[in-house]
């Protein structure tokens, strides 16, 4: 008994120490806790980190500032995230922001505008959960939907309520976690977006770098372990109550068919934090990347290695087999391969050479199949609708689908695609007028003559046929530019 008591003596007085340390360079301005208002100036060199931003986390470091966090207070500097997150000021911006991404309900039924009533006389109480550590998070919505490649991608809606909270944890975690990522990843990070991995990966190209070591996750978002993600979170940040409320973030079950099952590992796609997280887990394999000095570009689980050589990618590809399984993730082998960057899809865009061996940018042929697909329903000749109704489906689509691949460097491919939009919607206007003389009193009207009216009346059930004949004259682009229908090129 003297002896522990002499152990416990010395761990107290150790303890108080590093607190007392840690209080002074607190009074002289030099405090390692960084206040939230210049989190934006935080820069990827920080303690337990590699000085340039290289490499993974020092074992040492994150076992100093670990142990300075269990004898710190929480409520104390950057420690205090959750008093952050329930301020009155983020709680508002995140309100605003879950209205505007109009969700839809999740297990409790409530829509937005139903829990704005529901959180007048209910939310003293759930912050006051949340304060006192006893708040649990109500189970996600599971919802399948198809993925563009074959199918179904599952998705985890909480409730607006759930989400109000993630959105405040979000708006005050990722200014401290965001600057220290790698600046090869590009996916859900603020001020980087798909365009910029794009042409990351055309610059890679350019340089030599043509062959792709493109790997792909299986069903990543289901397969991240917990206790590996809050490991490297808890590097991060130290508050353990936000630690805490996290963690039952991702230990909250799924209700499907009306029975809630445990979830014991997997972040569900859906929620305002999933892809914080992920790029919390995923920065440890790009810091490993850029240690070994590769030219890699990652949007979310989509990581490109660009290298010289097959060889060169079976070796990188080797690698990054380990540093997945060390996350507890495993490489789908069916979509992973080690090919040329030519004619490869990343984020919808693929790479191609032209003359003087210059690269550039087009959109990837699965994403023009997607296109046609969509707009063949909308363009559909049994929908029932006008020219005007149709016209406005369009515009309704076209314009995010054109602003996404707008900087493909294939003109020809955008004027191919308008010509074949307006030859659908010359054939669904000759459906609609259908009856022979219906089509030539139609015809007419549209400043045909006689002749030209009968010879497309008299073939009025070939409608693919007859809209590119006479009828593309009489219909040209200017007749579908006075509807409103968008175009690509």
């Amino acid at each position: 008994m003297p002896e522990r008591a002499t152990v416990v003596s010395r761990r107290e007085k150790s303890a108080e120490a590093i607190v007392a340390a840690r209080r002074r360079a607190e009074r002289e301005g030099e405090s390692t806790a960084m206040p939230l208002g210049h989190a934006g100036h935080q820069k990827p060199g920080q303690p337990g980190r590699t000085v340039g931003g290289e490499g993974e986390a020092r074992p040492e470091a994150s076992r100093d500032e670990a142990r300075l966090a269990r004898y710190e207070s929480e409520g104390s500097g950057r420690a205090d995230l959750l008093g952050q997150v329930l301020a009155r000021g983020n709680l508002v911006a995140a309100w605003k922001r879950v209205k505007a991404n109009r969700g839809s309900a999740g297990v409790d039924g409530l829509t937005i505008q139903a829990t704005a009533e529901y959180l007048k006389t209910h939310w003293s109480q759930i912050k006051e959960t949340l304060q006192n550590g006893s708040y649990r998070p109500q189970p996600v919505r599971r919802v399948q939907i198809p993925k563009s490649g074959g199918g179904m991608r599952e998705l985890g809606i909480p409730t607006v309520t759930d989400r109000l909270i993630q959105q405040a944890l979000l708006q005050v975690l990722q200014p401290l976690i965001d600057p220290t990522f790698s600046n090869h990843s590009y996916g859900f990070r603020p001020g980087r977006r798909a365009h910029d991995a794009v042409q990351a990966a055309q610059r890679y190209v350019q340089e030599g770098y043509r062959v792709v070591v493109d790997v792909d996750l299986e069903k990543f978002f289901d397969r991240v372990n917990h206790d590996v993600l809050m490991e490297r979170l808890a590097r991060r940040i130290d508050d353990k109550a936000v630690l805490r409320l996290i963690r039952r973030y991702l230990d909250a079950g799924v209700m499907g068919n009306g029975v809630v099952m445990e979830r014991h590992e997997g972040t569900p796609q859906g929620g305002p934090l999933s892809p914080l997280l992920a790029n919390v887990l995923l920065d440890e394999v790009d810091r490993e990347l850029e240690w070994r000095g590769h030219r890699f570009v990652r949007y979310a689980d989509d990581c490109n290695v660009y290298v010289r050589s097959y060889k060169a990618g079976e070796r990188v590809l080797e690698g990054l087999r380990k540093l997945y399984h060390r996350l507890h993730l495993k490489v789908n082998e069916a979509k992973t391969a080690v090919a040329s960057a030519y004619g490869r899809a990343f984020l919808g865009y693929e790479l191609w050479c032209s003359a003087g061996n210059t690269v550039k940018r087009g959109v990837a042929h699965n994403a023009i199949v997607t296109f046609k697909r969509r707009i063949r329903q909308i363009t559909r000749r049994t929908c029932g609708r006008n020219l005007n109704e149709v016209a406005e489906e369009l515009r309704c689509y076209m314009p995010g689908w054109k602003a996404y691949f707008k900087l493909a460097q294939t003109p020809r491919v955008f004027r191919v695609l308008d010509e074949w939009l307006r030859h659908r919607l010359r054939a669904l206007q000759l459906k609609h007028w259908r009856r022979g003389t219906t089509i030539y009193r139609a015809i007419r009207a549209l400043g045909a003559s006689s002749e030209q009216a009968a010879r497309v009346a008299g073939n009025a059930r070939r409608w693919w046929h007859n809209s590119r004949m006479e009828l593309n004259r009489l219909m040209p682009i200017a007749y579908f530019d006075r509807l409103g229908v968008p175009r690509l090129s």
